[in-house]
């Protein structure tokens, strides 16, 4: 069902009517999402202001990040700061340049602003956010990119310097806030100690068309699983093998779409009754089909046979089936409550540790749909919760359990996304849904494969036992 203040929000005239009588419609910038598969310069000529605090510790993987990617890089602060930049900018012929706070240019505009905040150990320093945001208020392009850079605040040596971490993401969740309506996110990426040649393809992601979705969050990364020596950027699933459960339709079709375009065979797994619908998405993504009931006690072995079997194992594997059963707790059957929590969190475990146990190659990656109902609770879904939160738990210890064998376990928790089952919702609550977040709109199915994808790339292996929420900022939860 599609998005009436959206679609009437893409009408320049309409927009510009709506703001000039000042009526208190709401009206999303519709998002700019990436098409086709990825690219080597995914941030080509895209103006990106870039600033740093004394001390910053990032600025050379930084600098090659964006570089490299195709970035036209303008820099504020010291002359020092140039360079990092000054070796990769030679090499690709994009040379820096200063930008003055104080005397910006006439219709000057970014596509992203970037600022190494590392160098902040006193509440003092966090003045530097200021001084760098407050002028570049006005001139991020719509749809644009903020990302602040930090250290995890549980690494900190100083309470002072924990305190300097933590507010970071105060920061950064209500910059968030006030960018969505012109369809910009803001985000935080936390770098530990050791873990600094692992931001490239996570700052690479976020600042892409490809995290249109995900806003006000941050993403941890560190080195507790081994990185694999060399990061493809394009076709990154190539020889790899992907299973996806619940592909015949929604996000799971998207994911099994975007998991083939970047090189991926796709093995599409849903029930036998939805052999029509999951054969026809393998088919279009040059894929398999597997017909398994997850809840049937014989599925965790017959995807393990059949993986081992037909395709000699298994690289990624995206726990996606799910089902609700929505009743207020003293209403609810209790076969309602035995159905959520056995399809949505006991075949996950029995799947995966059947999988771990066998077709699962080394290196390998999991990713759980959990929800964002599953960190807040929602009314009427206490199975269907209860279900979601254990999913976070699980990816949580699972992942220890498994970096050892080179294998990332993640989580994502998709907010309001425009499927069959949000359709379905009263139009008042539906369209609540929508408003309540920072872009002012419901995702779309291939939002959450964006991420799930990226999560299942080589190059995201320094982000393991964590949750990412692609919920456009939705103002519910933590």
């Amino acid at each position: 069902m599609s998005d009436f203040f959206l679609e009437l929000g893409r009408n320049p005239t309409a927009r510009k009517l709506i703001k000039t009588v000042g009526l208190p419609v709401p009206m999303p910038q519709a998002l700019r999402r990436a098409k086709g598969a990825r690219q080597e310069r995914p941030l080509h000529d895209h103006a990106i202001v870039y600033g740093a605090t004394p001390g910053a510790a990032l600025a050379t993987h930084a600098a090659r990040t964006l570089i490299v990617a195709g970035a036209s890089v303008h820099l504020v602060g010291e002359d020092a700061l140039r360079q990092p930049f000054v070796e990769p900018g030679e090499a690709y012929g994009r040379p820096t340049h200063f930008l003055d706070l104080d005397a910006l240019p006439d219709g000057f505009r970014a596509h992203a602003f970037v600022f190494d905040a590392t160098g902040i150990d006193d509440p003092e320093q966090l003045r530097a956010l200021y001084d760098f945001f407050h002028p570049l208020g006005h001139r991020l392009r719509n749809c644009g990119r903020v990302v602040v850079l930090g250290r995890p605040a549980a690494e900190a040596e100083t309470s002072r310097a924990a305190a300097c971490a933590a507010a970071l993401e105060g920061f950064v969740r209500s910059l968030a806030k006030e960018l969505g309506k012109r369809g910009s996110t803001a985000q935080l990426l936390t770098v530990a100690e050791g873990a600094e040649s692992r931001l490239e393809p996570v700052l690479r992601f976020v600042l892409s068309a490809r995290s249109a979705f995900i806003s006000g969050q941050p993403i941890h990364i560190d080195a507790s699983v081994e990185a694999p020596s060399a990061i493809p950027f394009v076709r990154p699933l190539e020889g790899k093998v992907a299973l996806v459960t619940g592909a015949a339709r929604g996000i799971g079709a998207a994911t099994a779409q975007l998991m083939a375009d970047e090189g991926a065979h796709v093995v599409c797994l849903d029930r036998p009754q939805d052999d029509a619908l999951a054969s026809q998405v393998a088919r279009k993504v040059g894929g398999s089909v597997l017909l398994v009931d997850v809840s049937d006690p014989e599925a965790p072995a017959t995807i393990a046979r059949e993986l081992k079997e037909r395709h000699g194992g298994v690289d990624i594997v995206v726990h996606n089936a799910g089902v609700t059963r929505d009743k207020t707790l003293a209403r609810m059957k209790p076969e309602q409550w035995d159905m959520a929590l056995d399809i949505n969190l006991a075949a996950v475990a029995r799947i995966t540790e059947a999988l771990a146990d066998g077709p699962l190659r080394a290196g390998g990656r999991i990713v759980l749909l959990s929800s964002v109902a599953g960190i807040a609770g929602n009314m009427g879904q206490t199975n269907y919760a209860a279900s979601k939160a254990g999913i976070v738990g699980y990816t949580r210890k699972l992942a220890e359990e498994l970096a050892g064998a080179g294998v990332t376990v993640n989580a994502i928790a998709p907010g309001f996304i425009e499927t069959r089952l949000t359709a379905a919702i009263p139009v008042v609550i539906r369209e609540a849904a929508r408003r309540l977040s920072n872009l002012g709109q419901g995702g779309l199915p291939r939002d959450v494969g964006e991420a799930i994808t990226f999560l299942s790339t080589p190059g995201a292996a320094g982000i393991s036992g964590r949750v990412l929420r692609v919920c456009g900022g939705a103002l519910v939860g933590a």
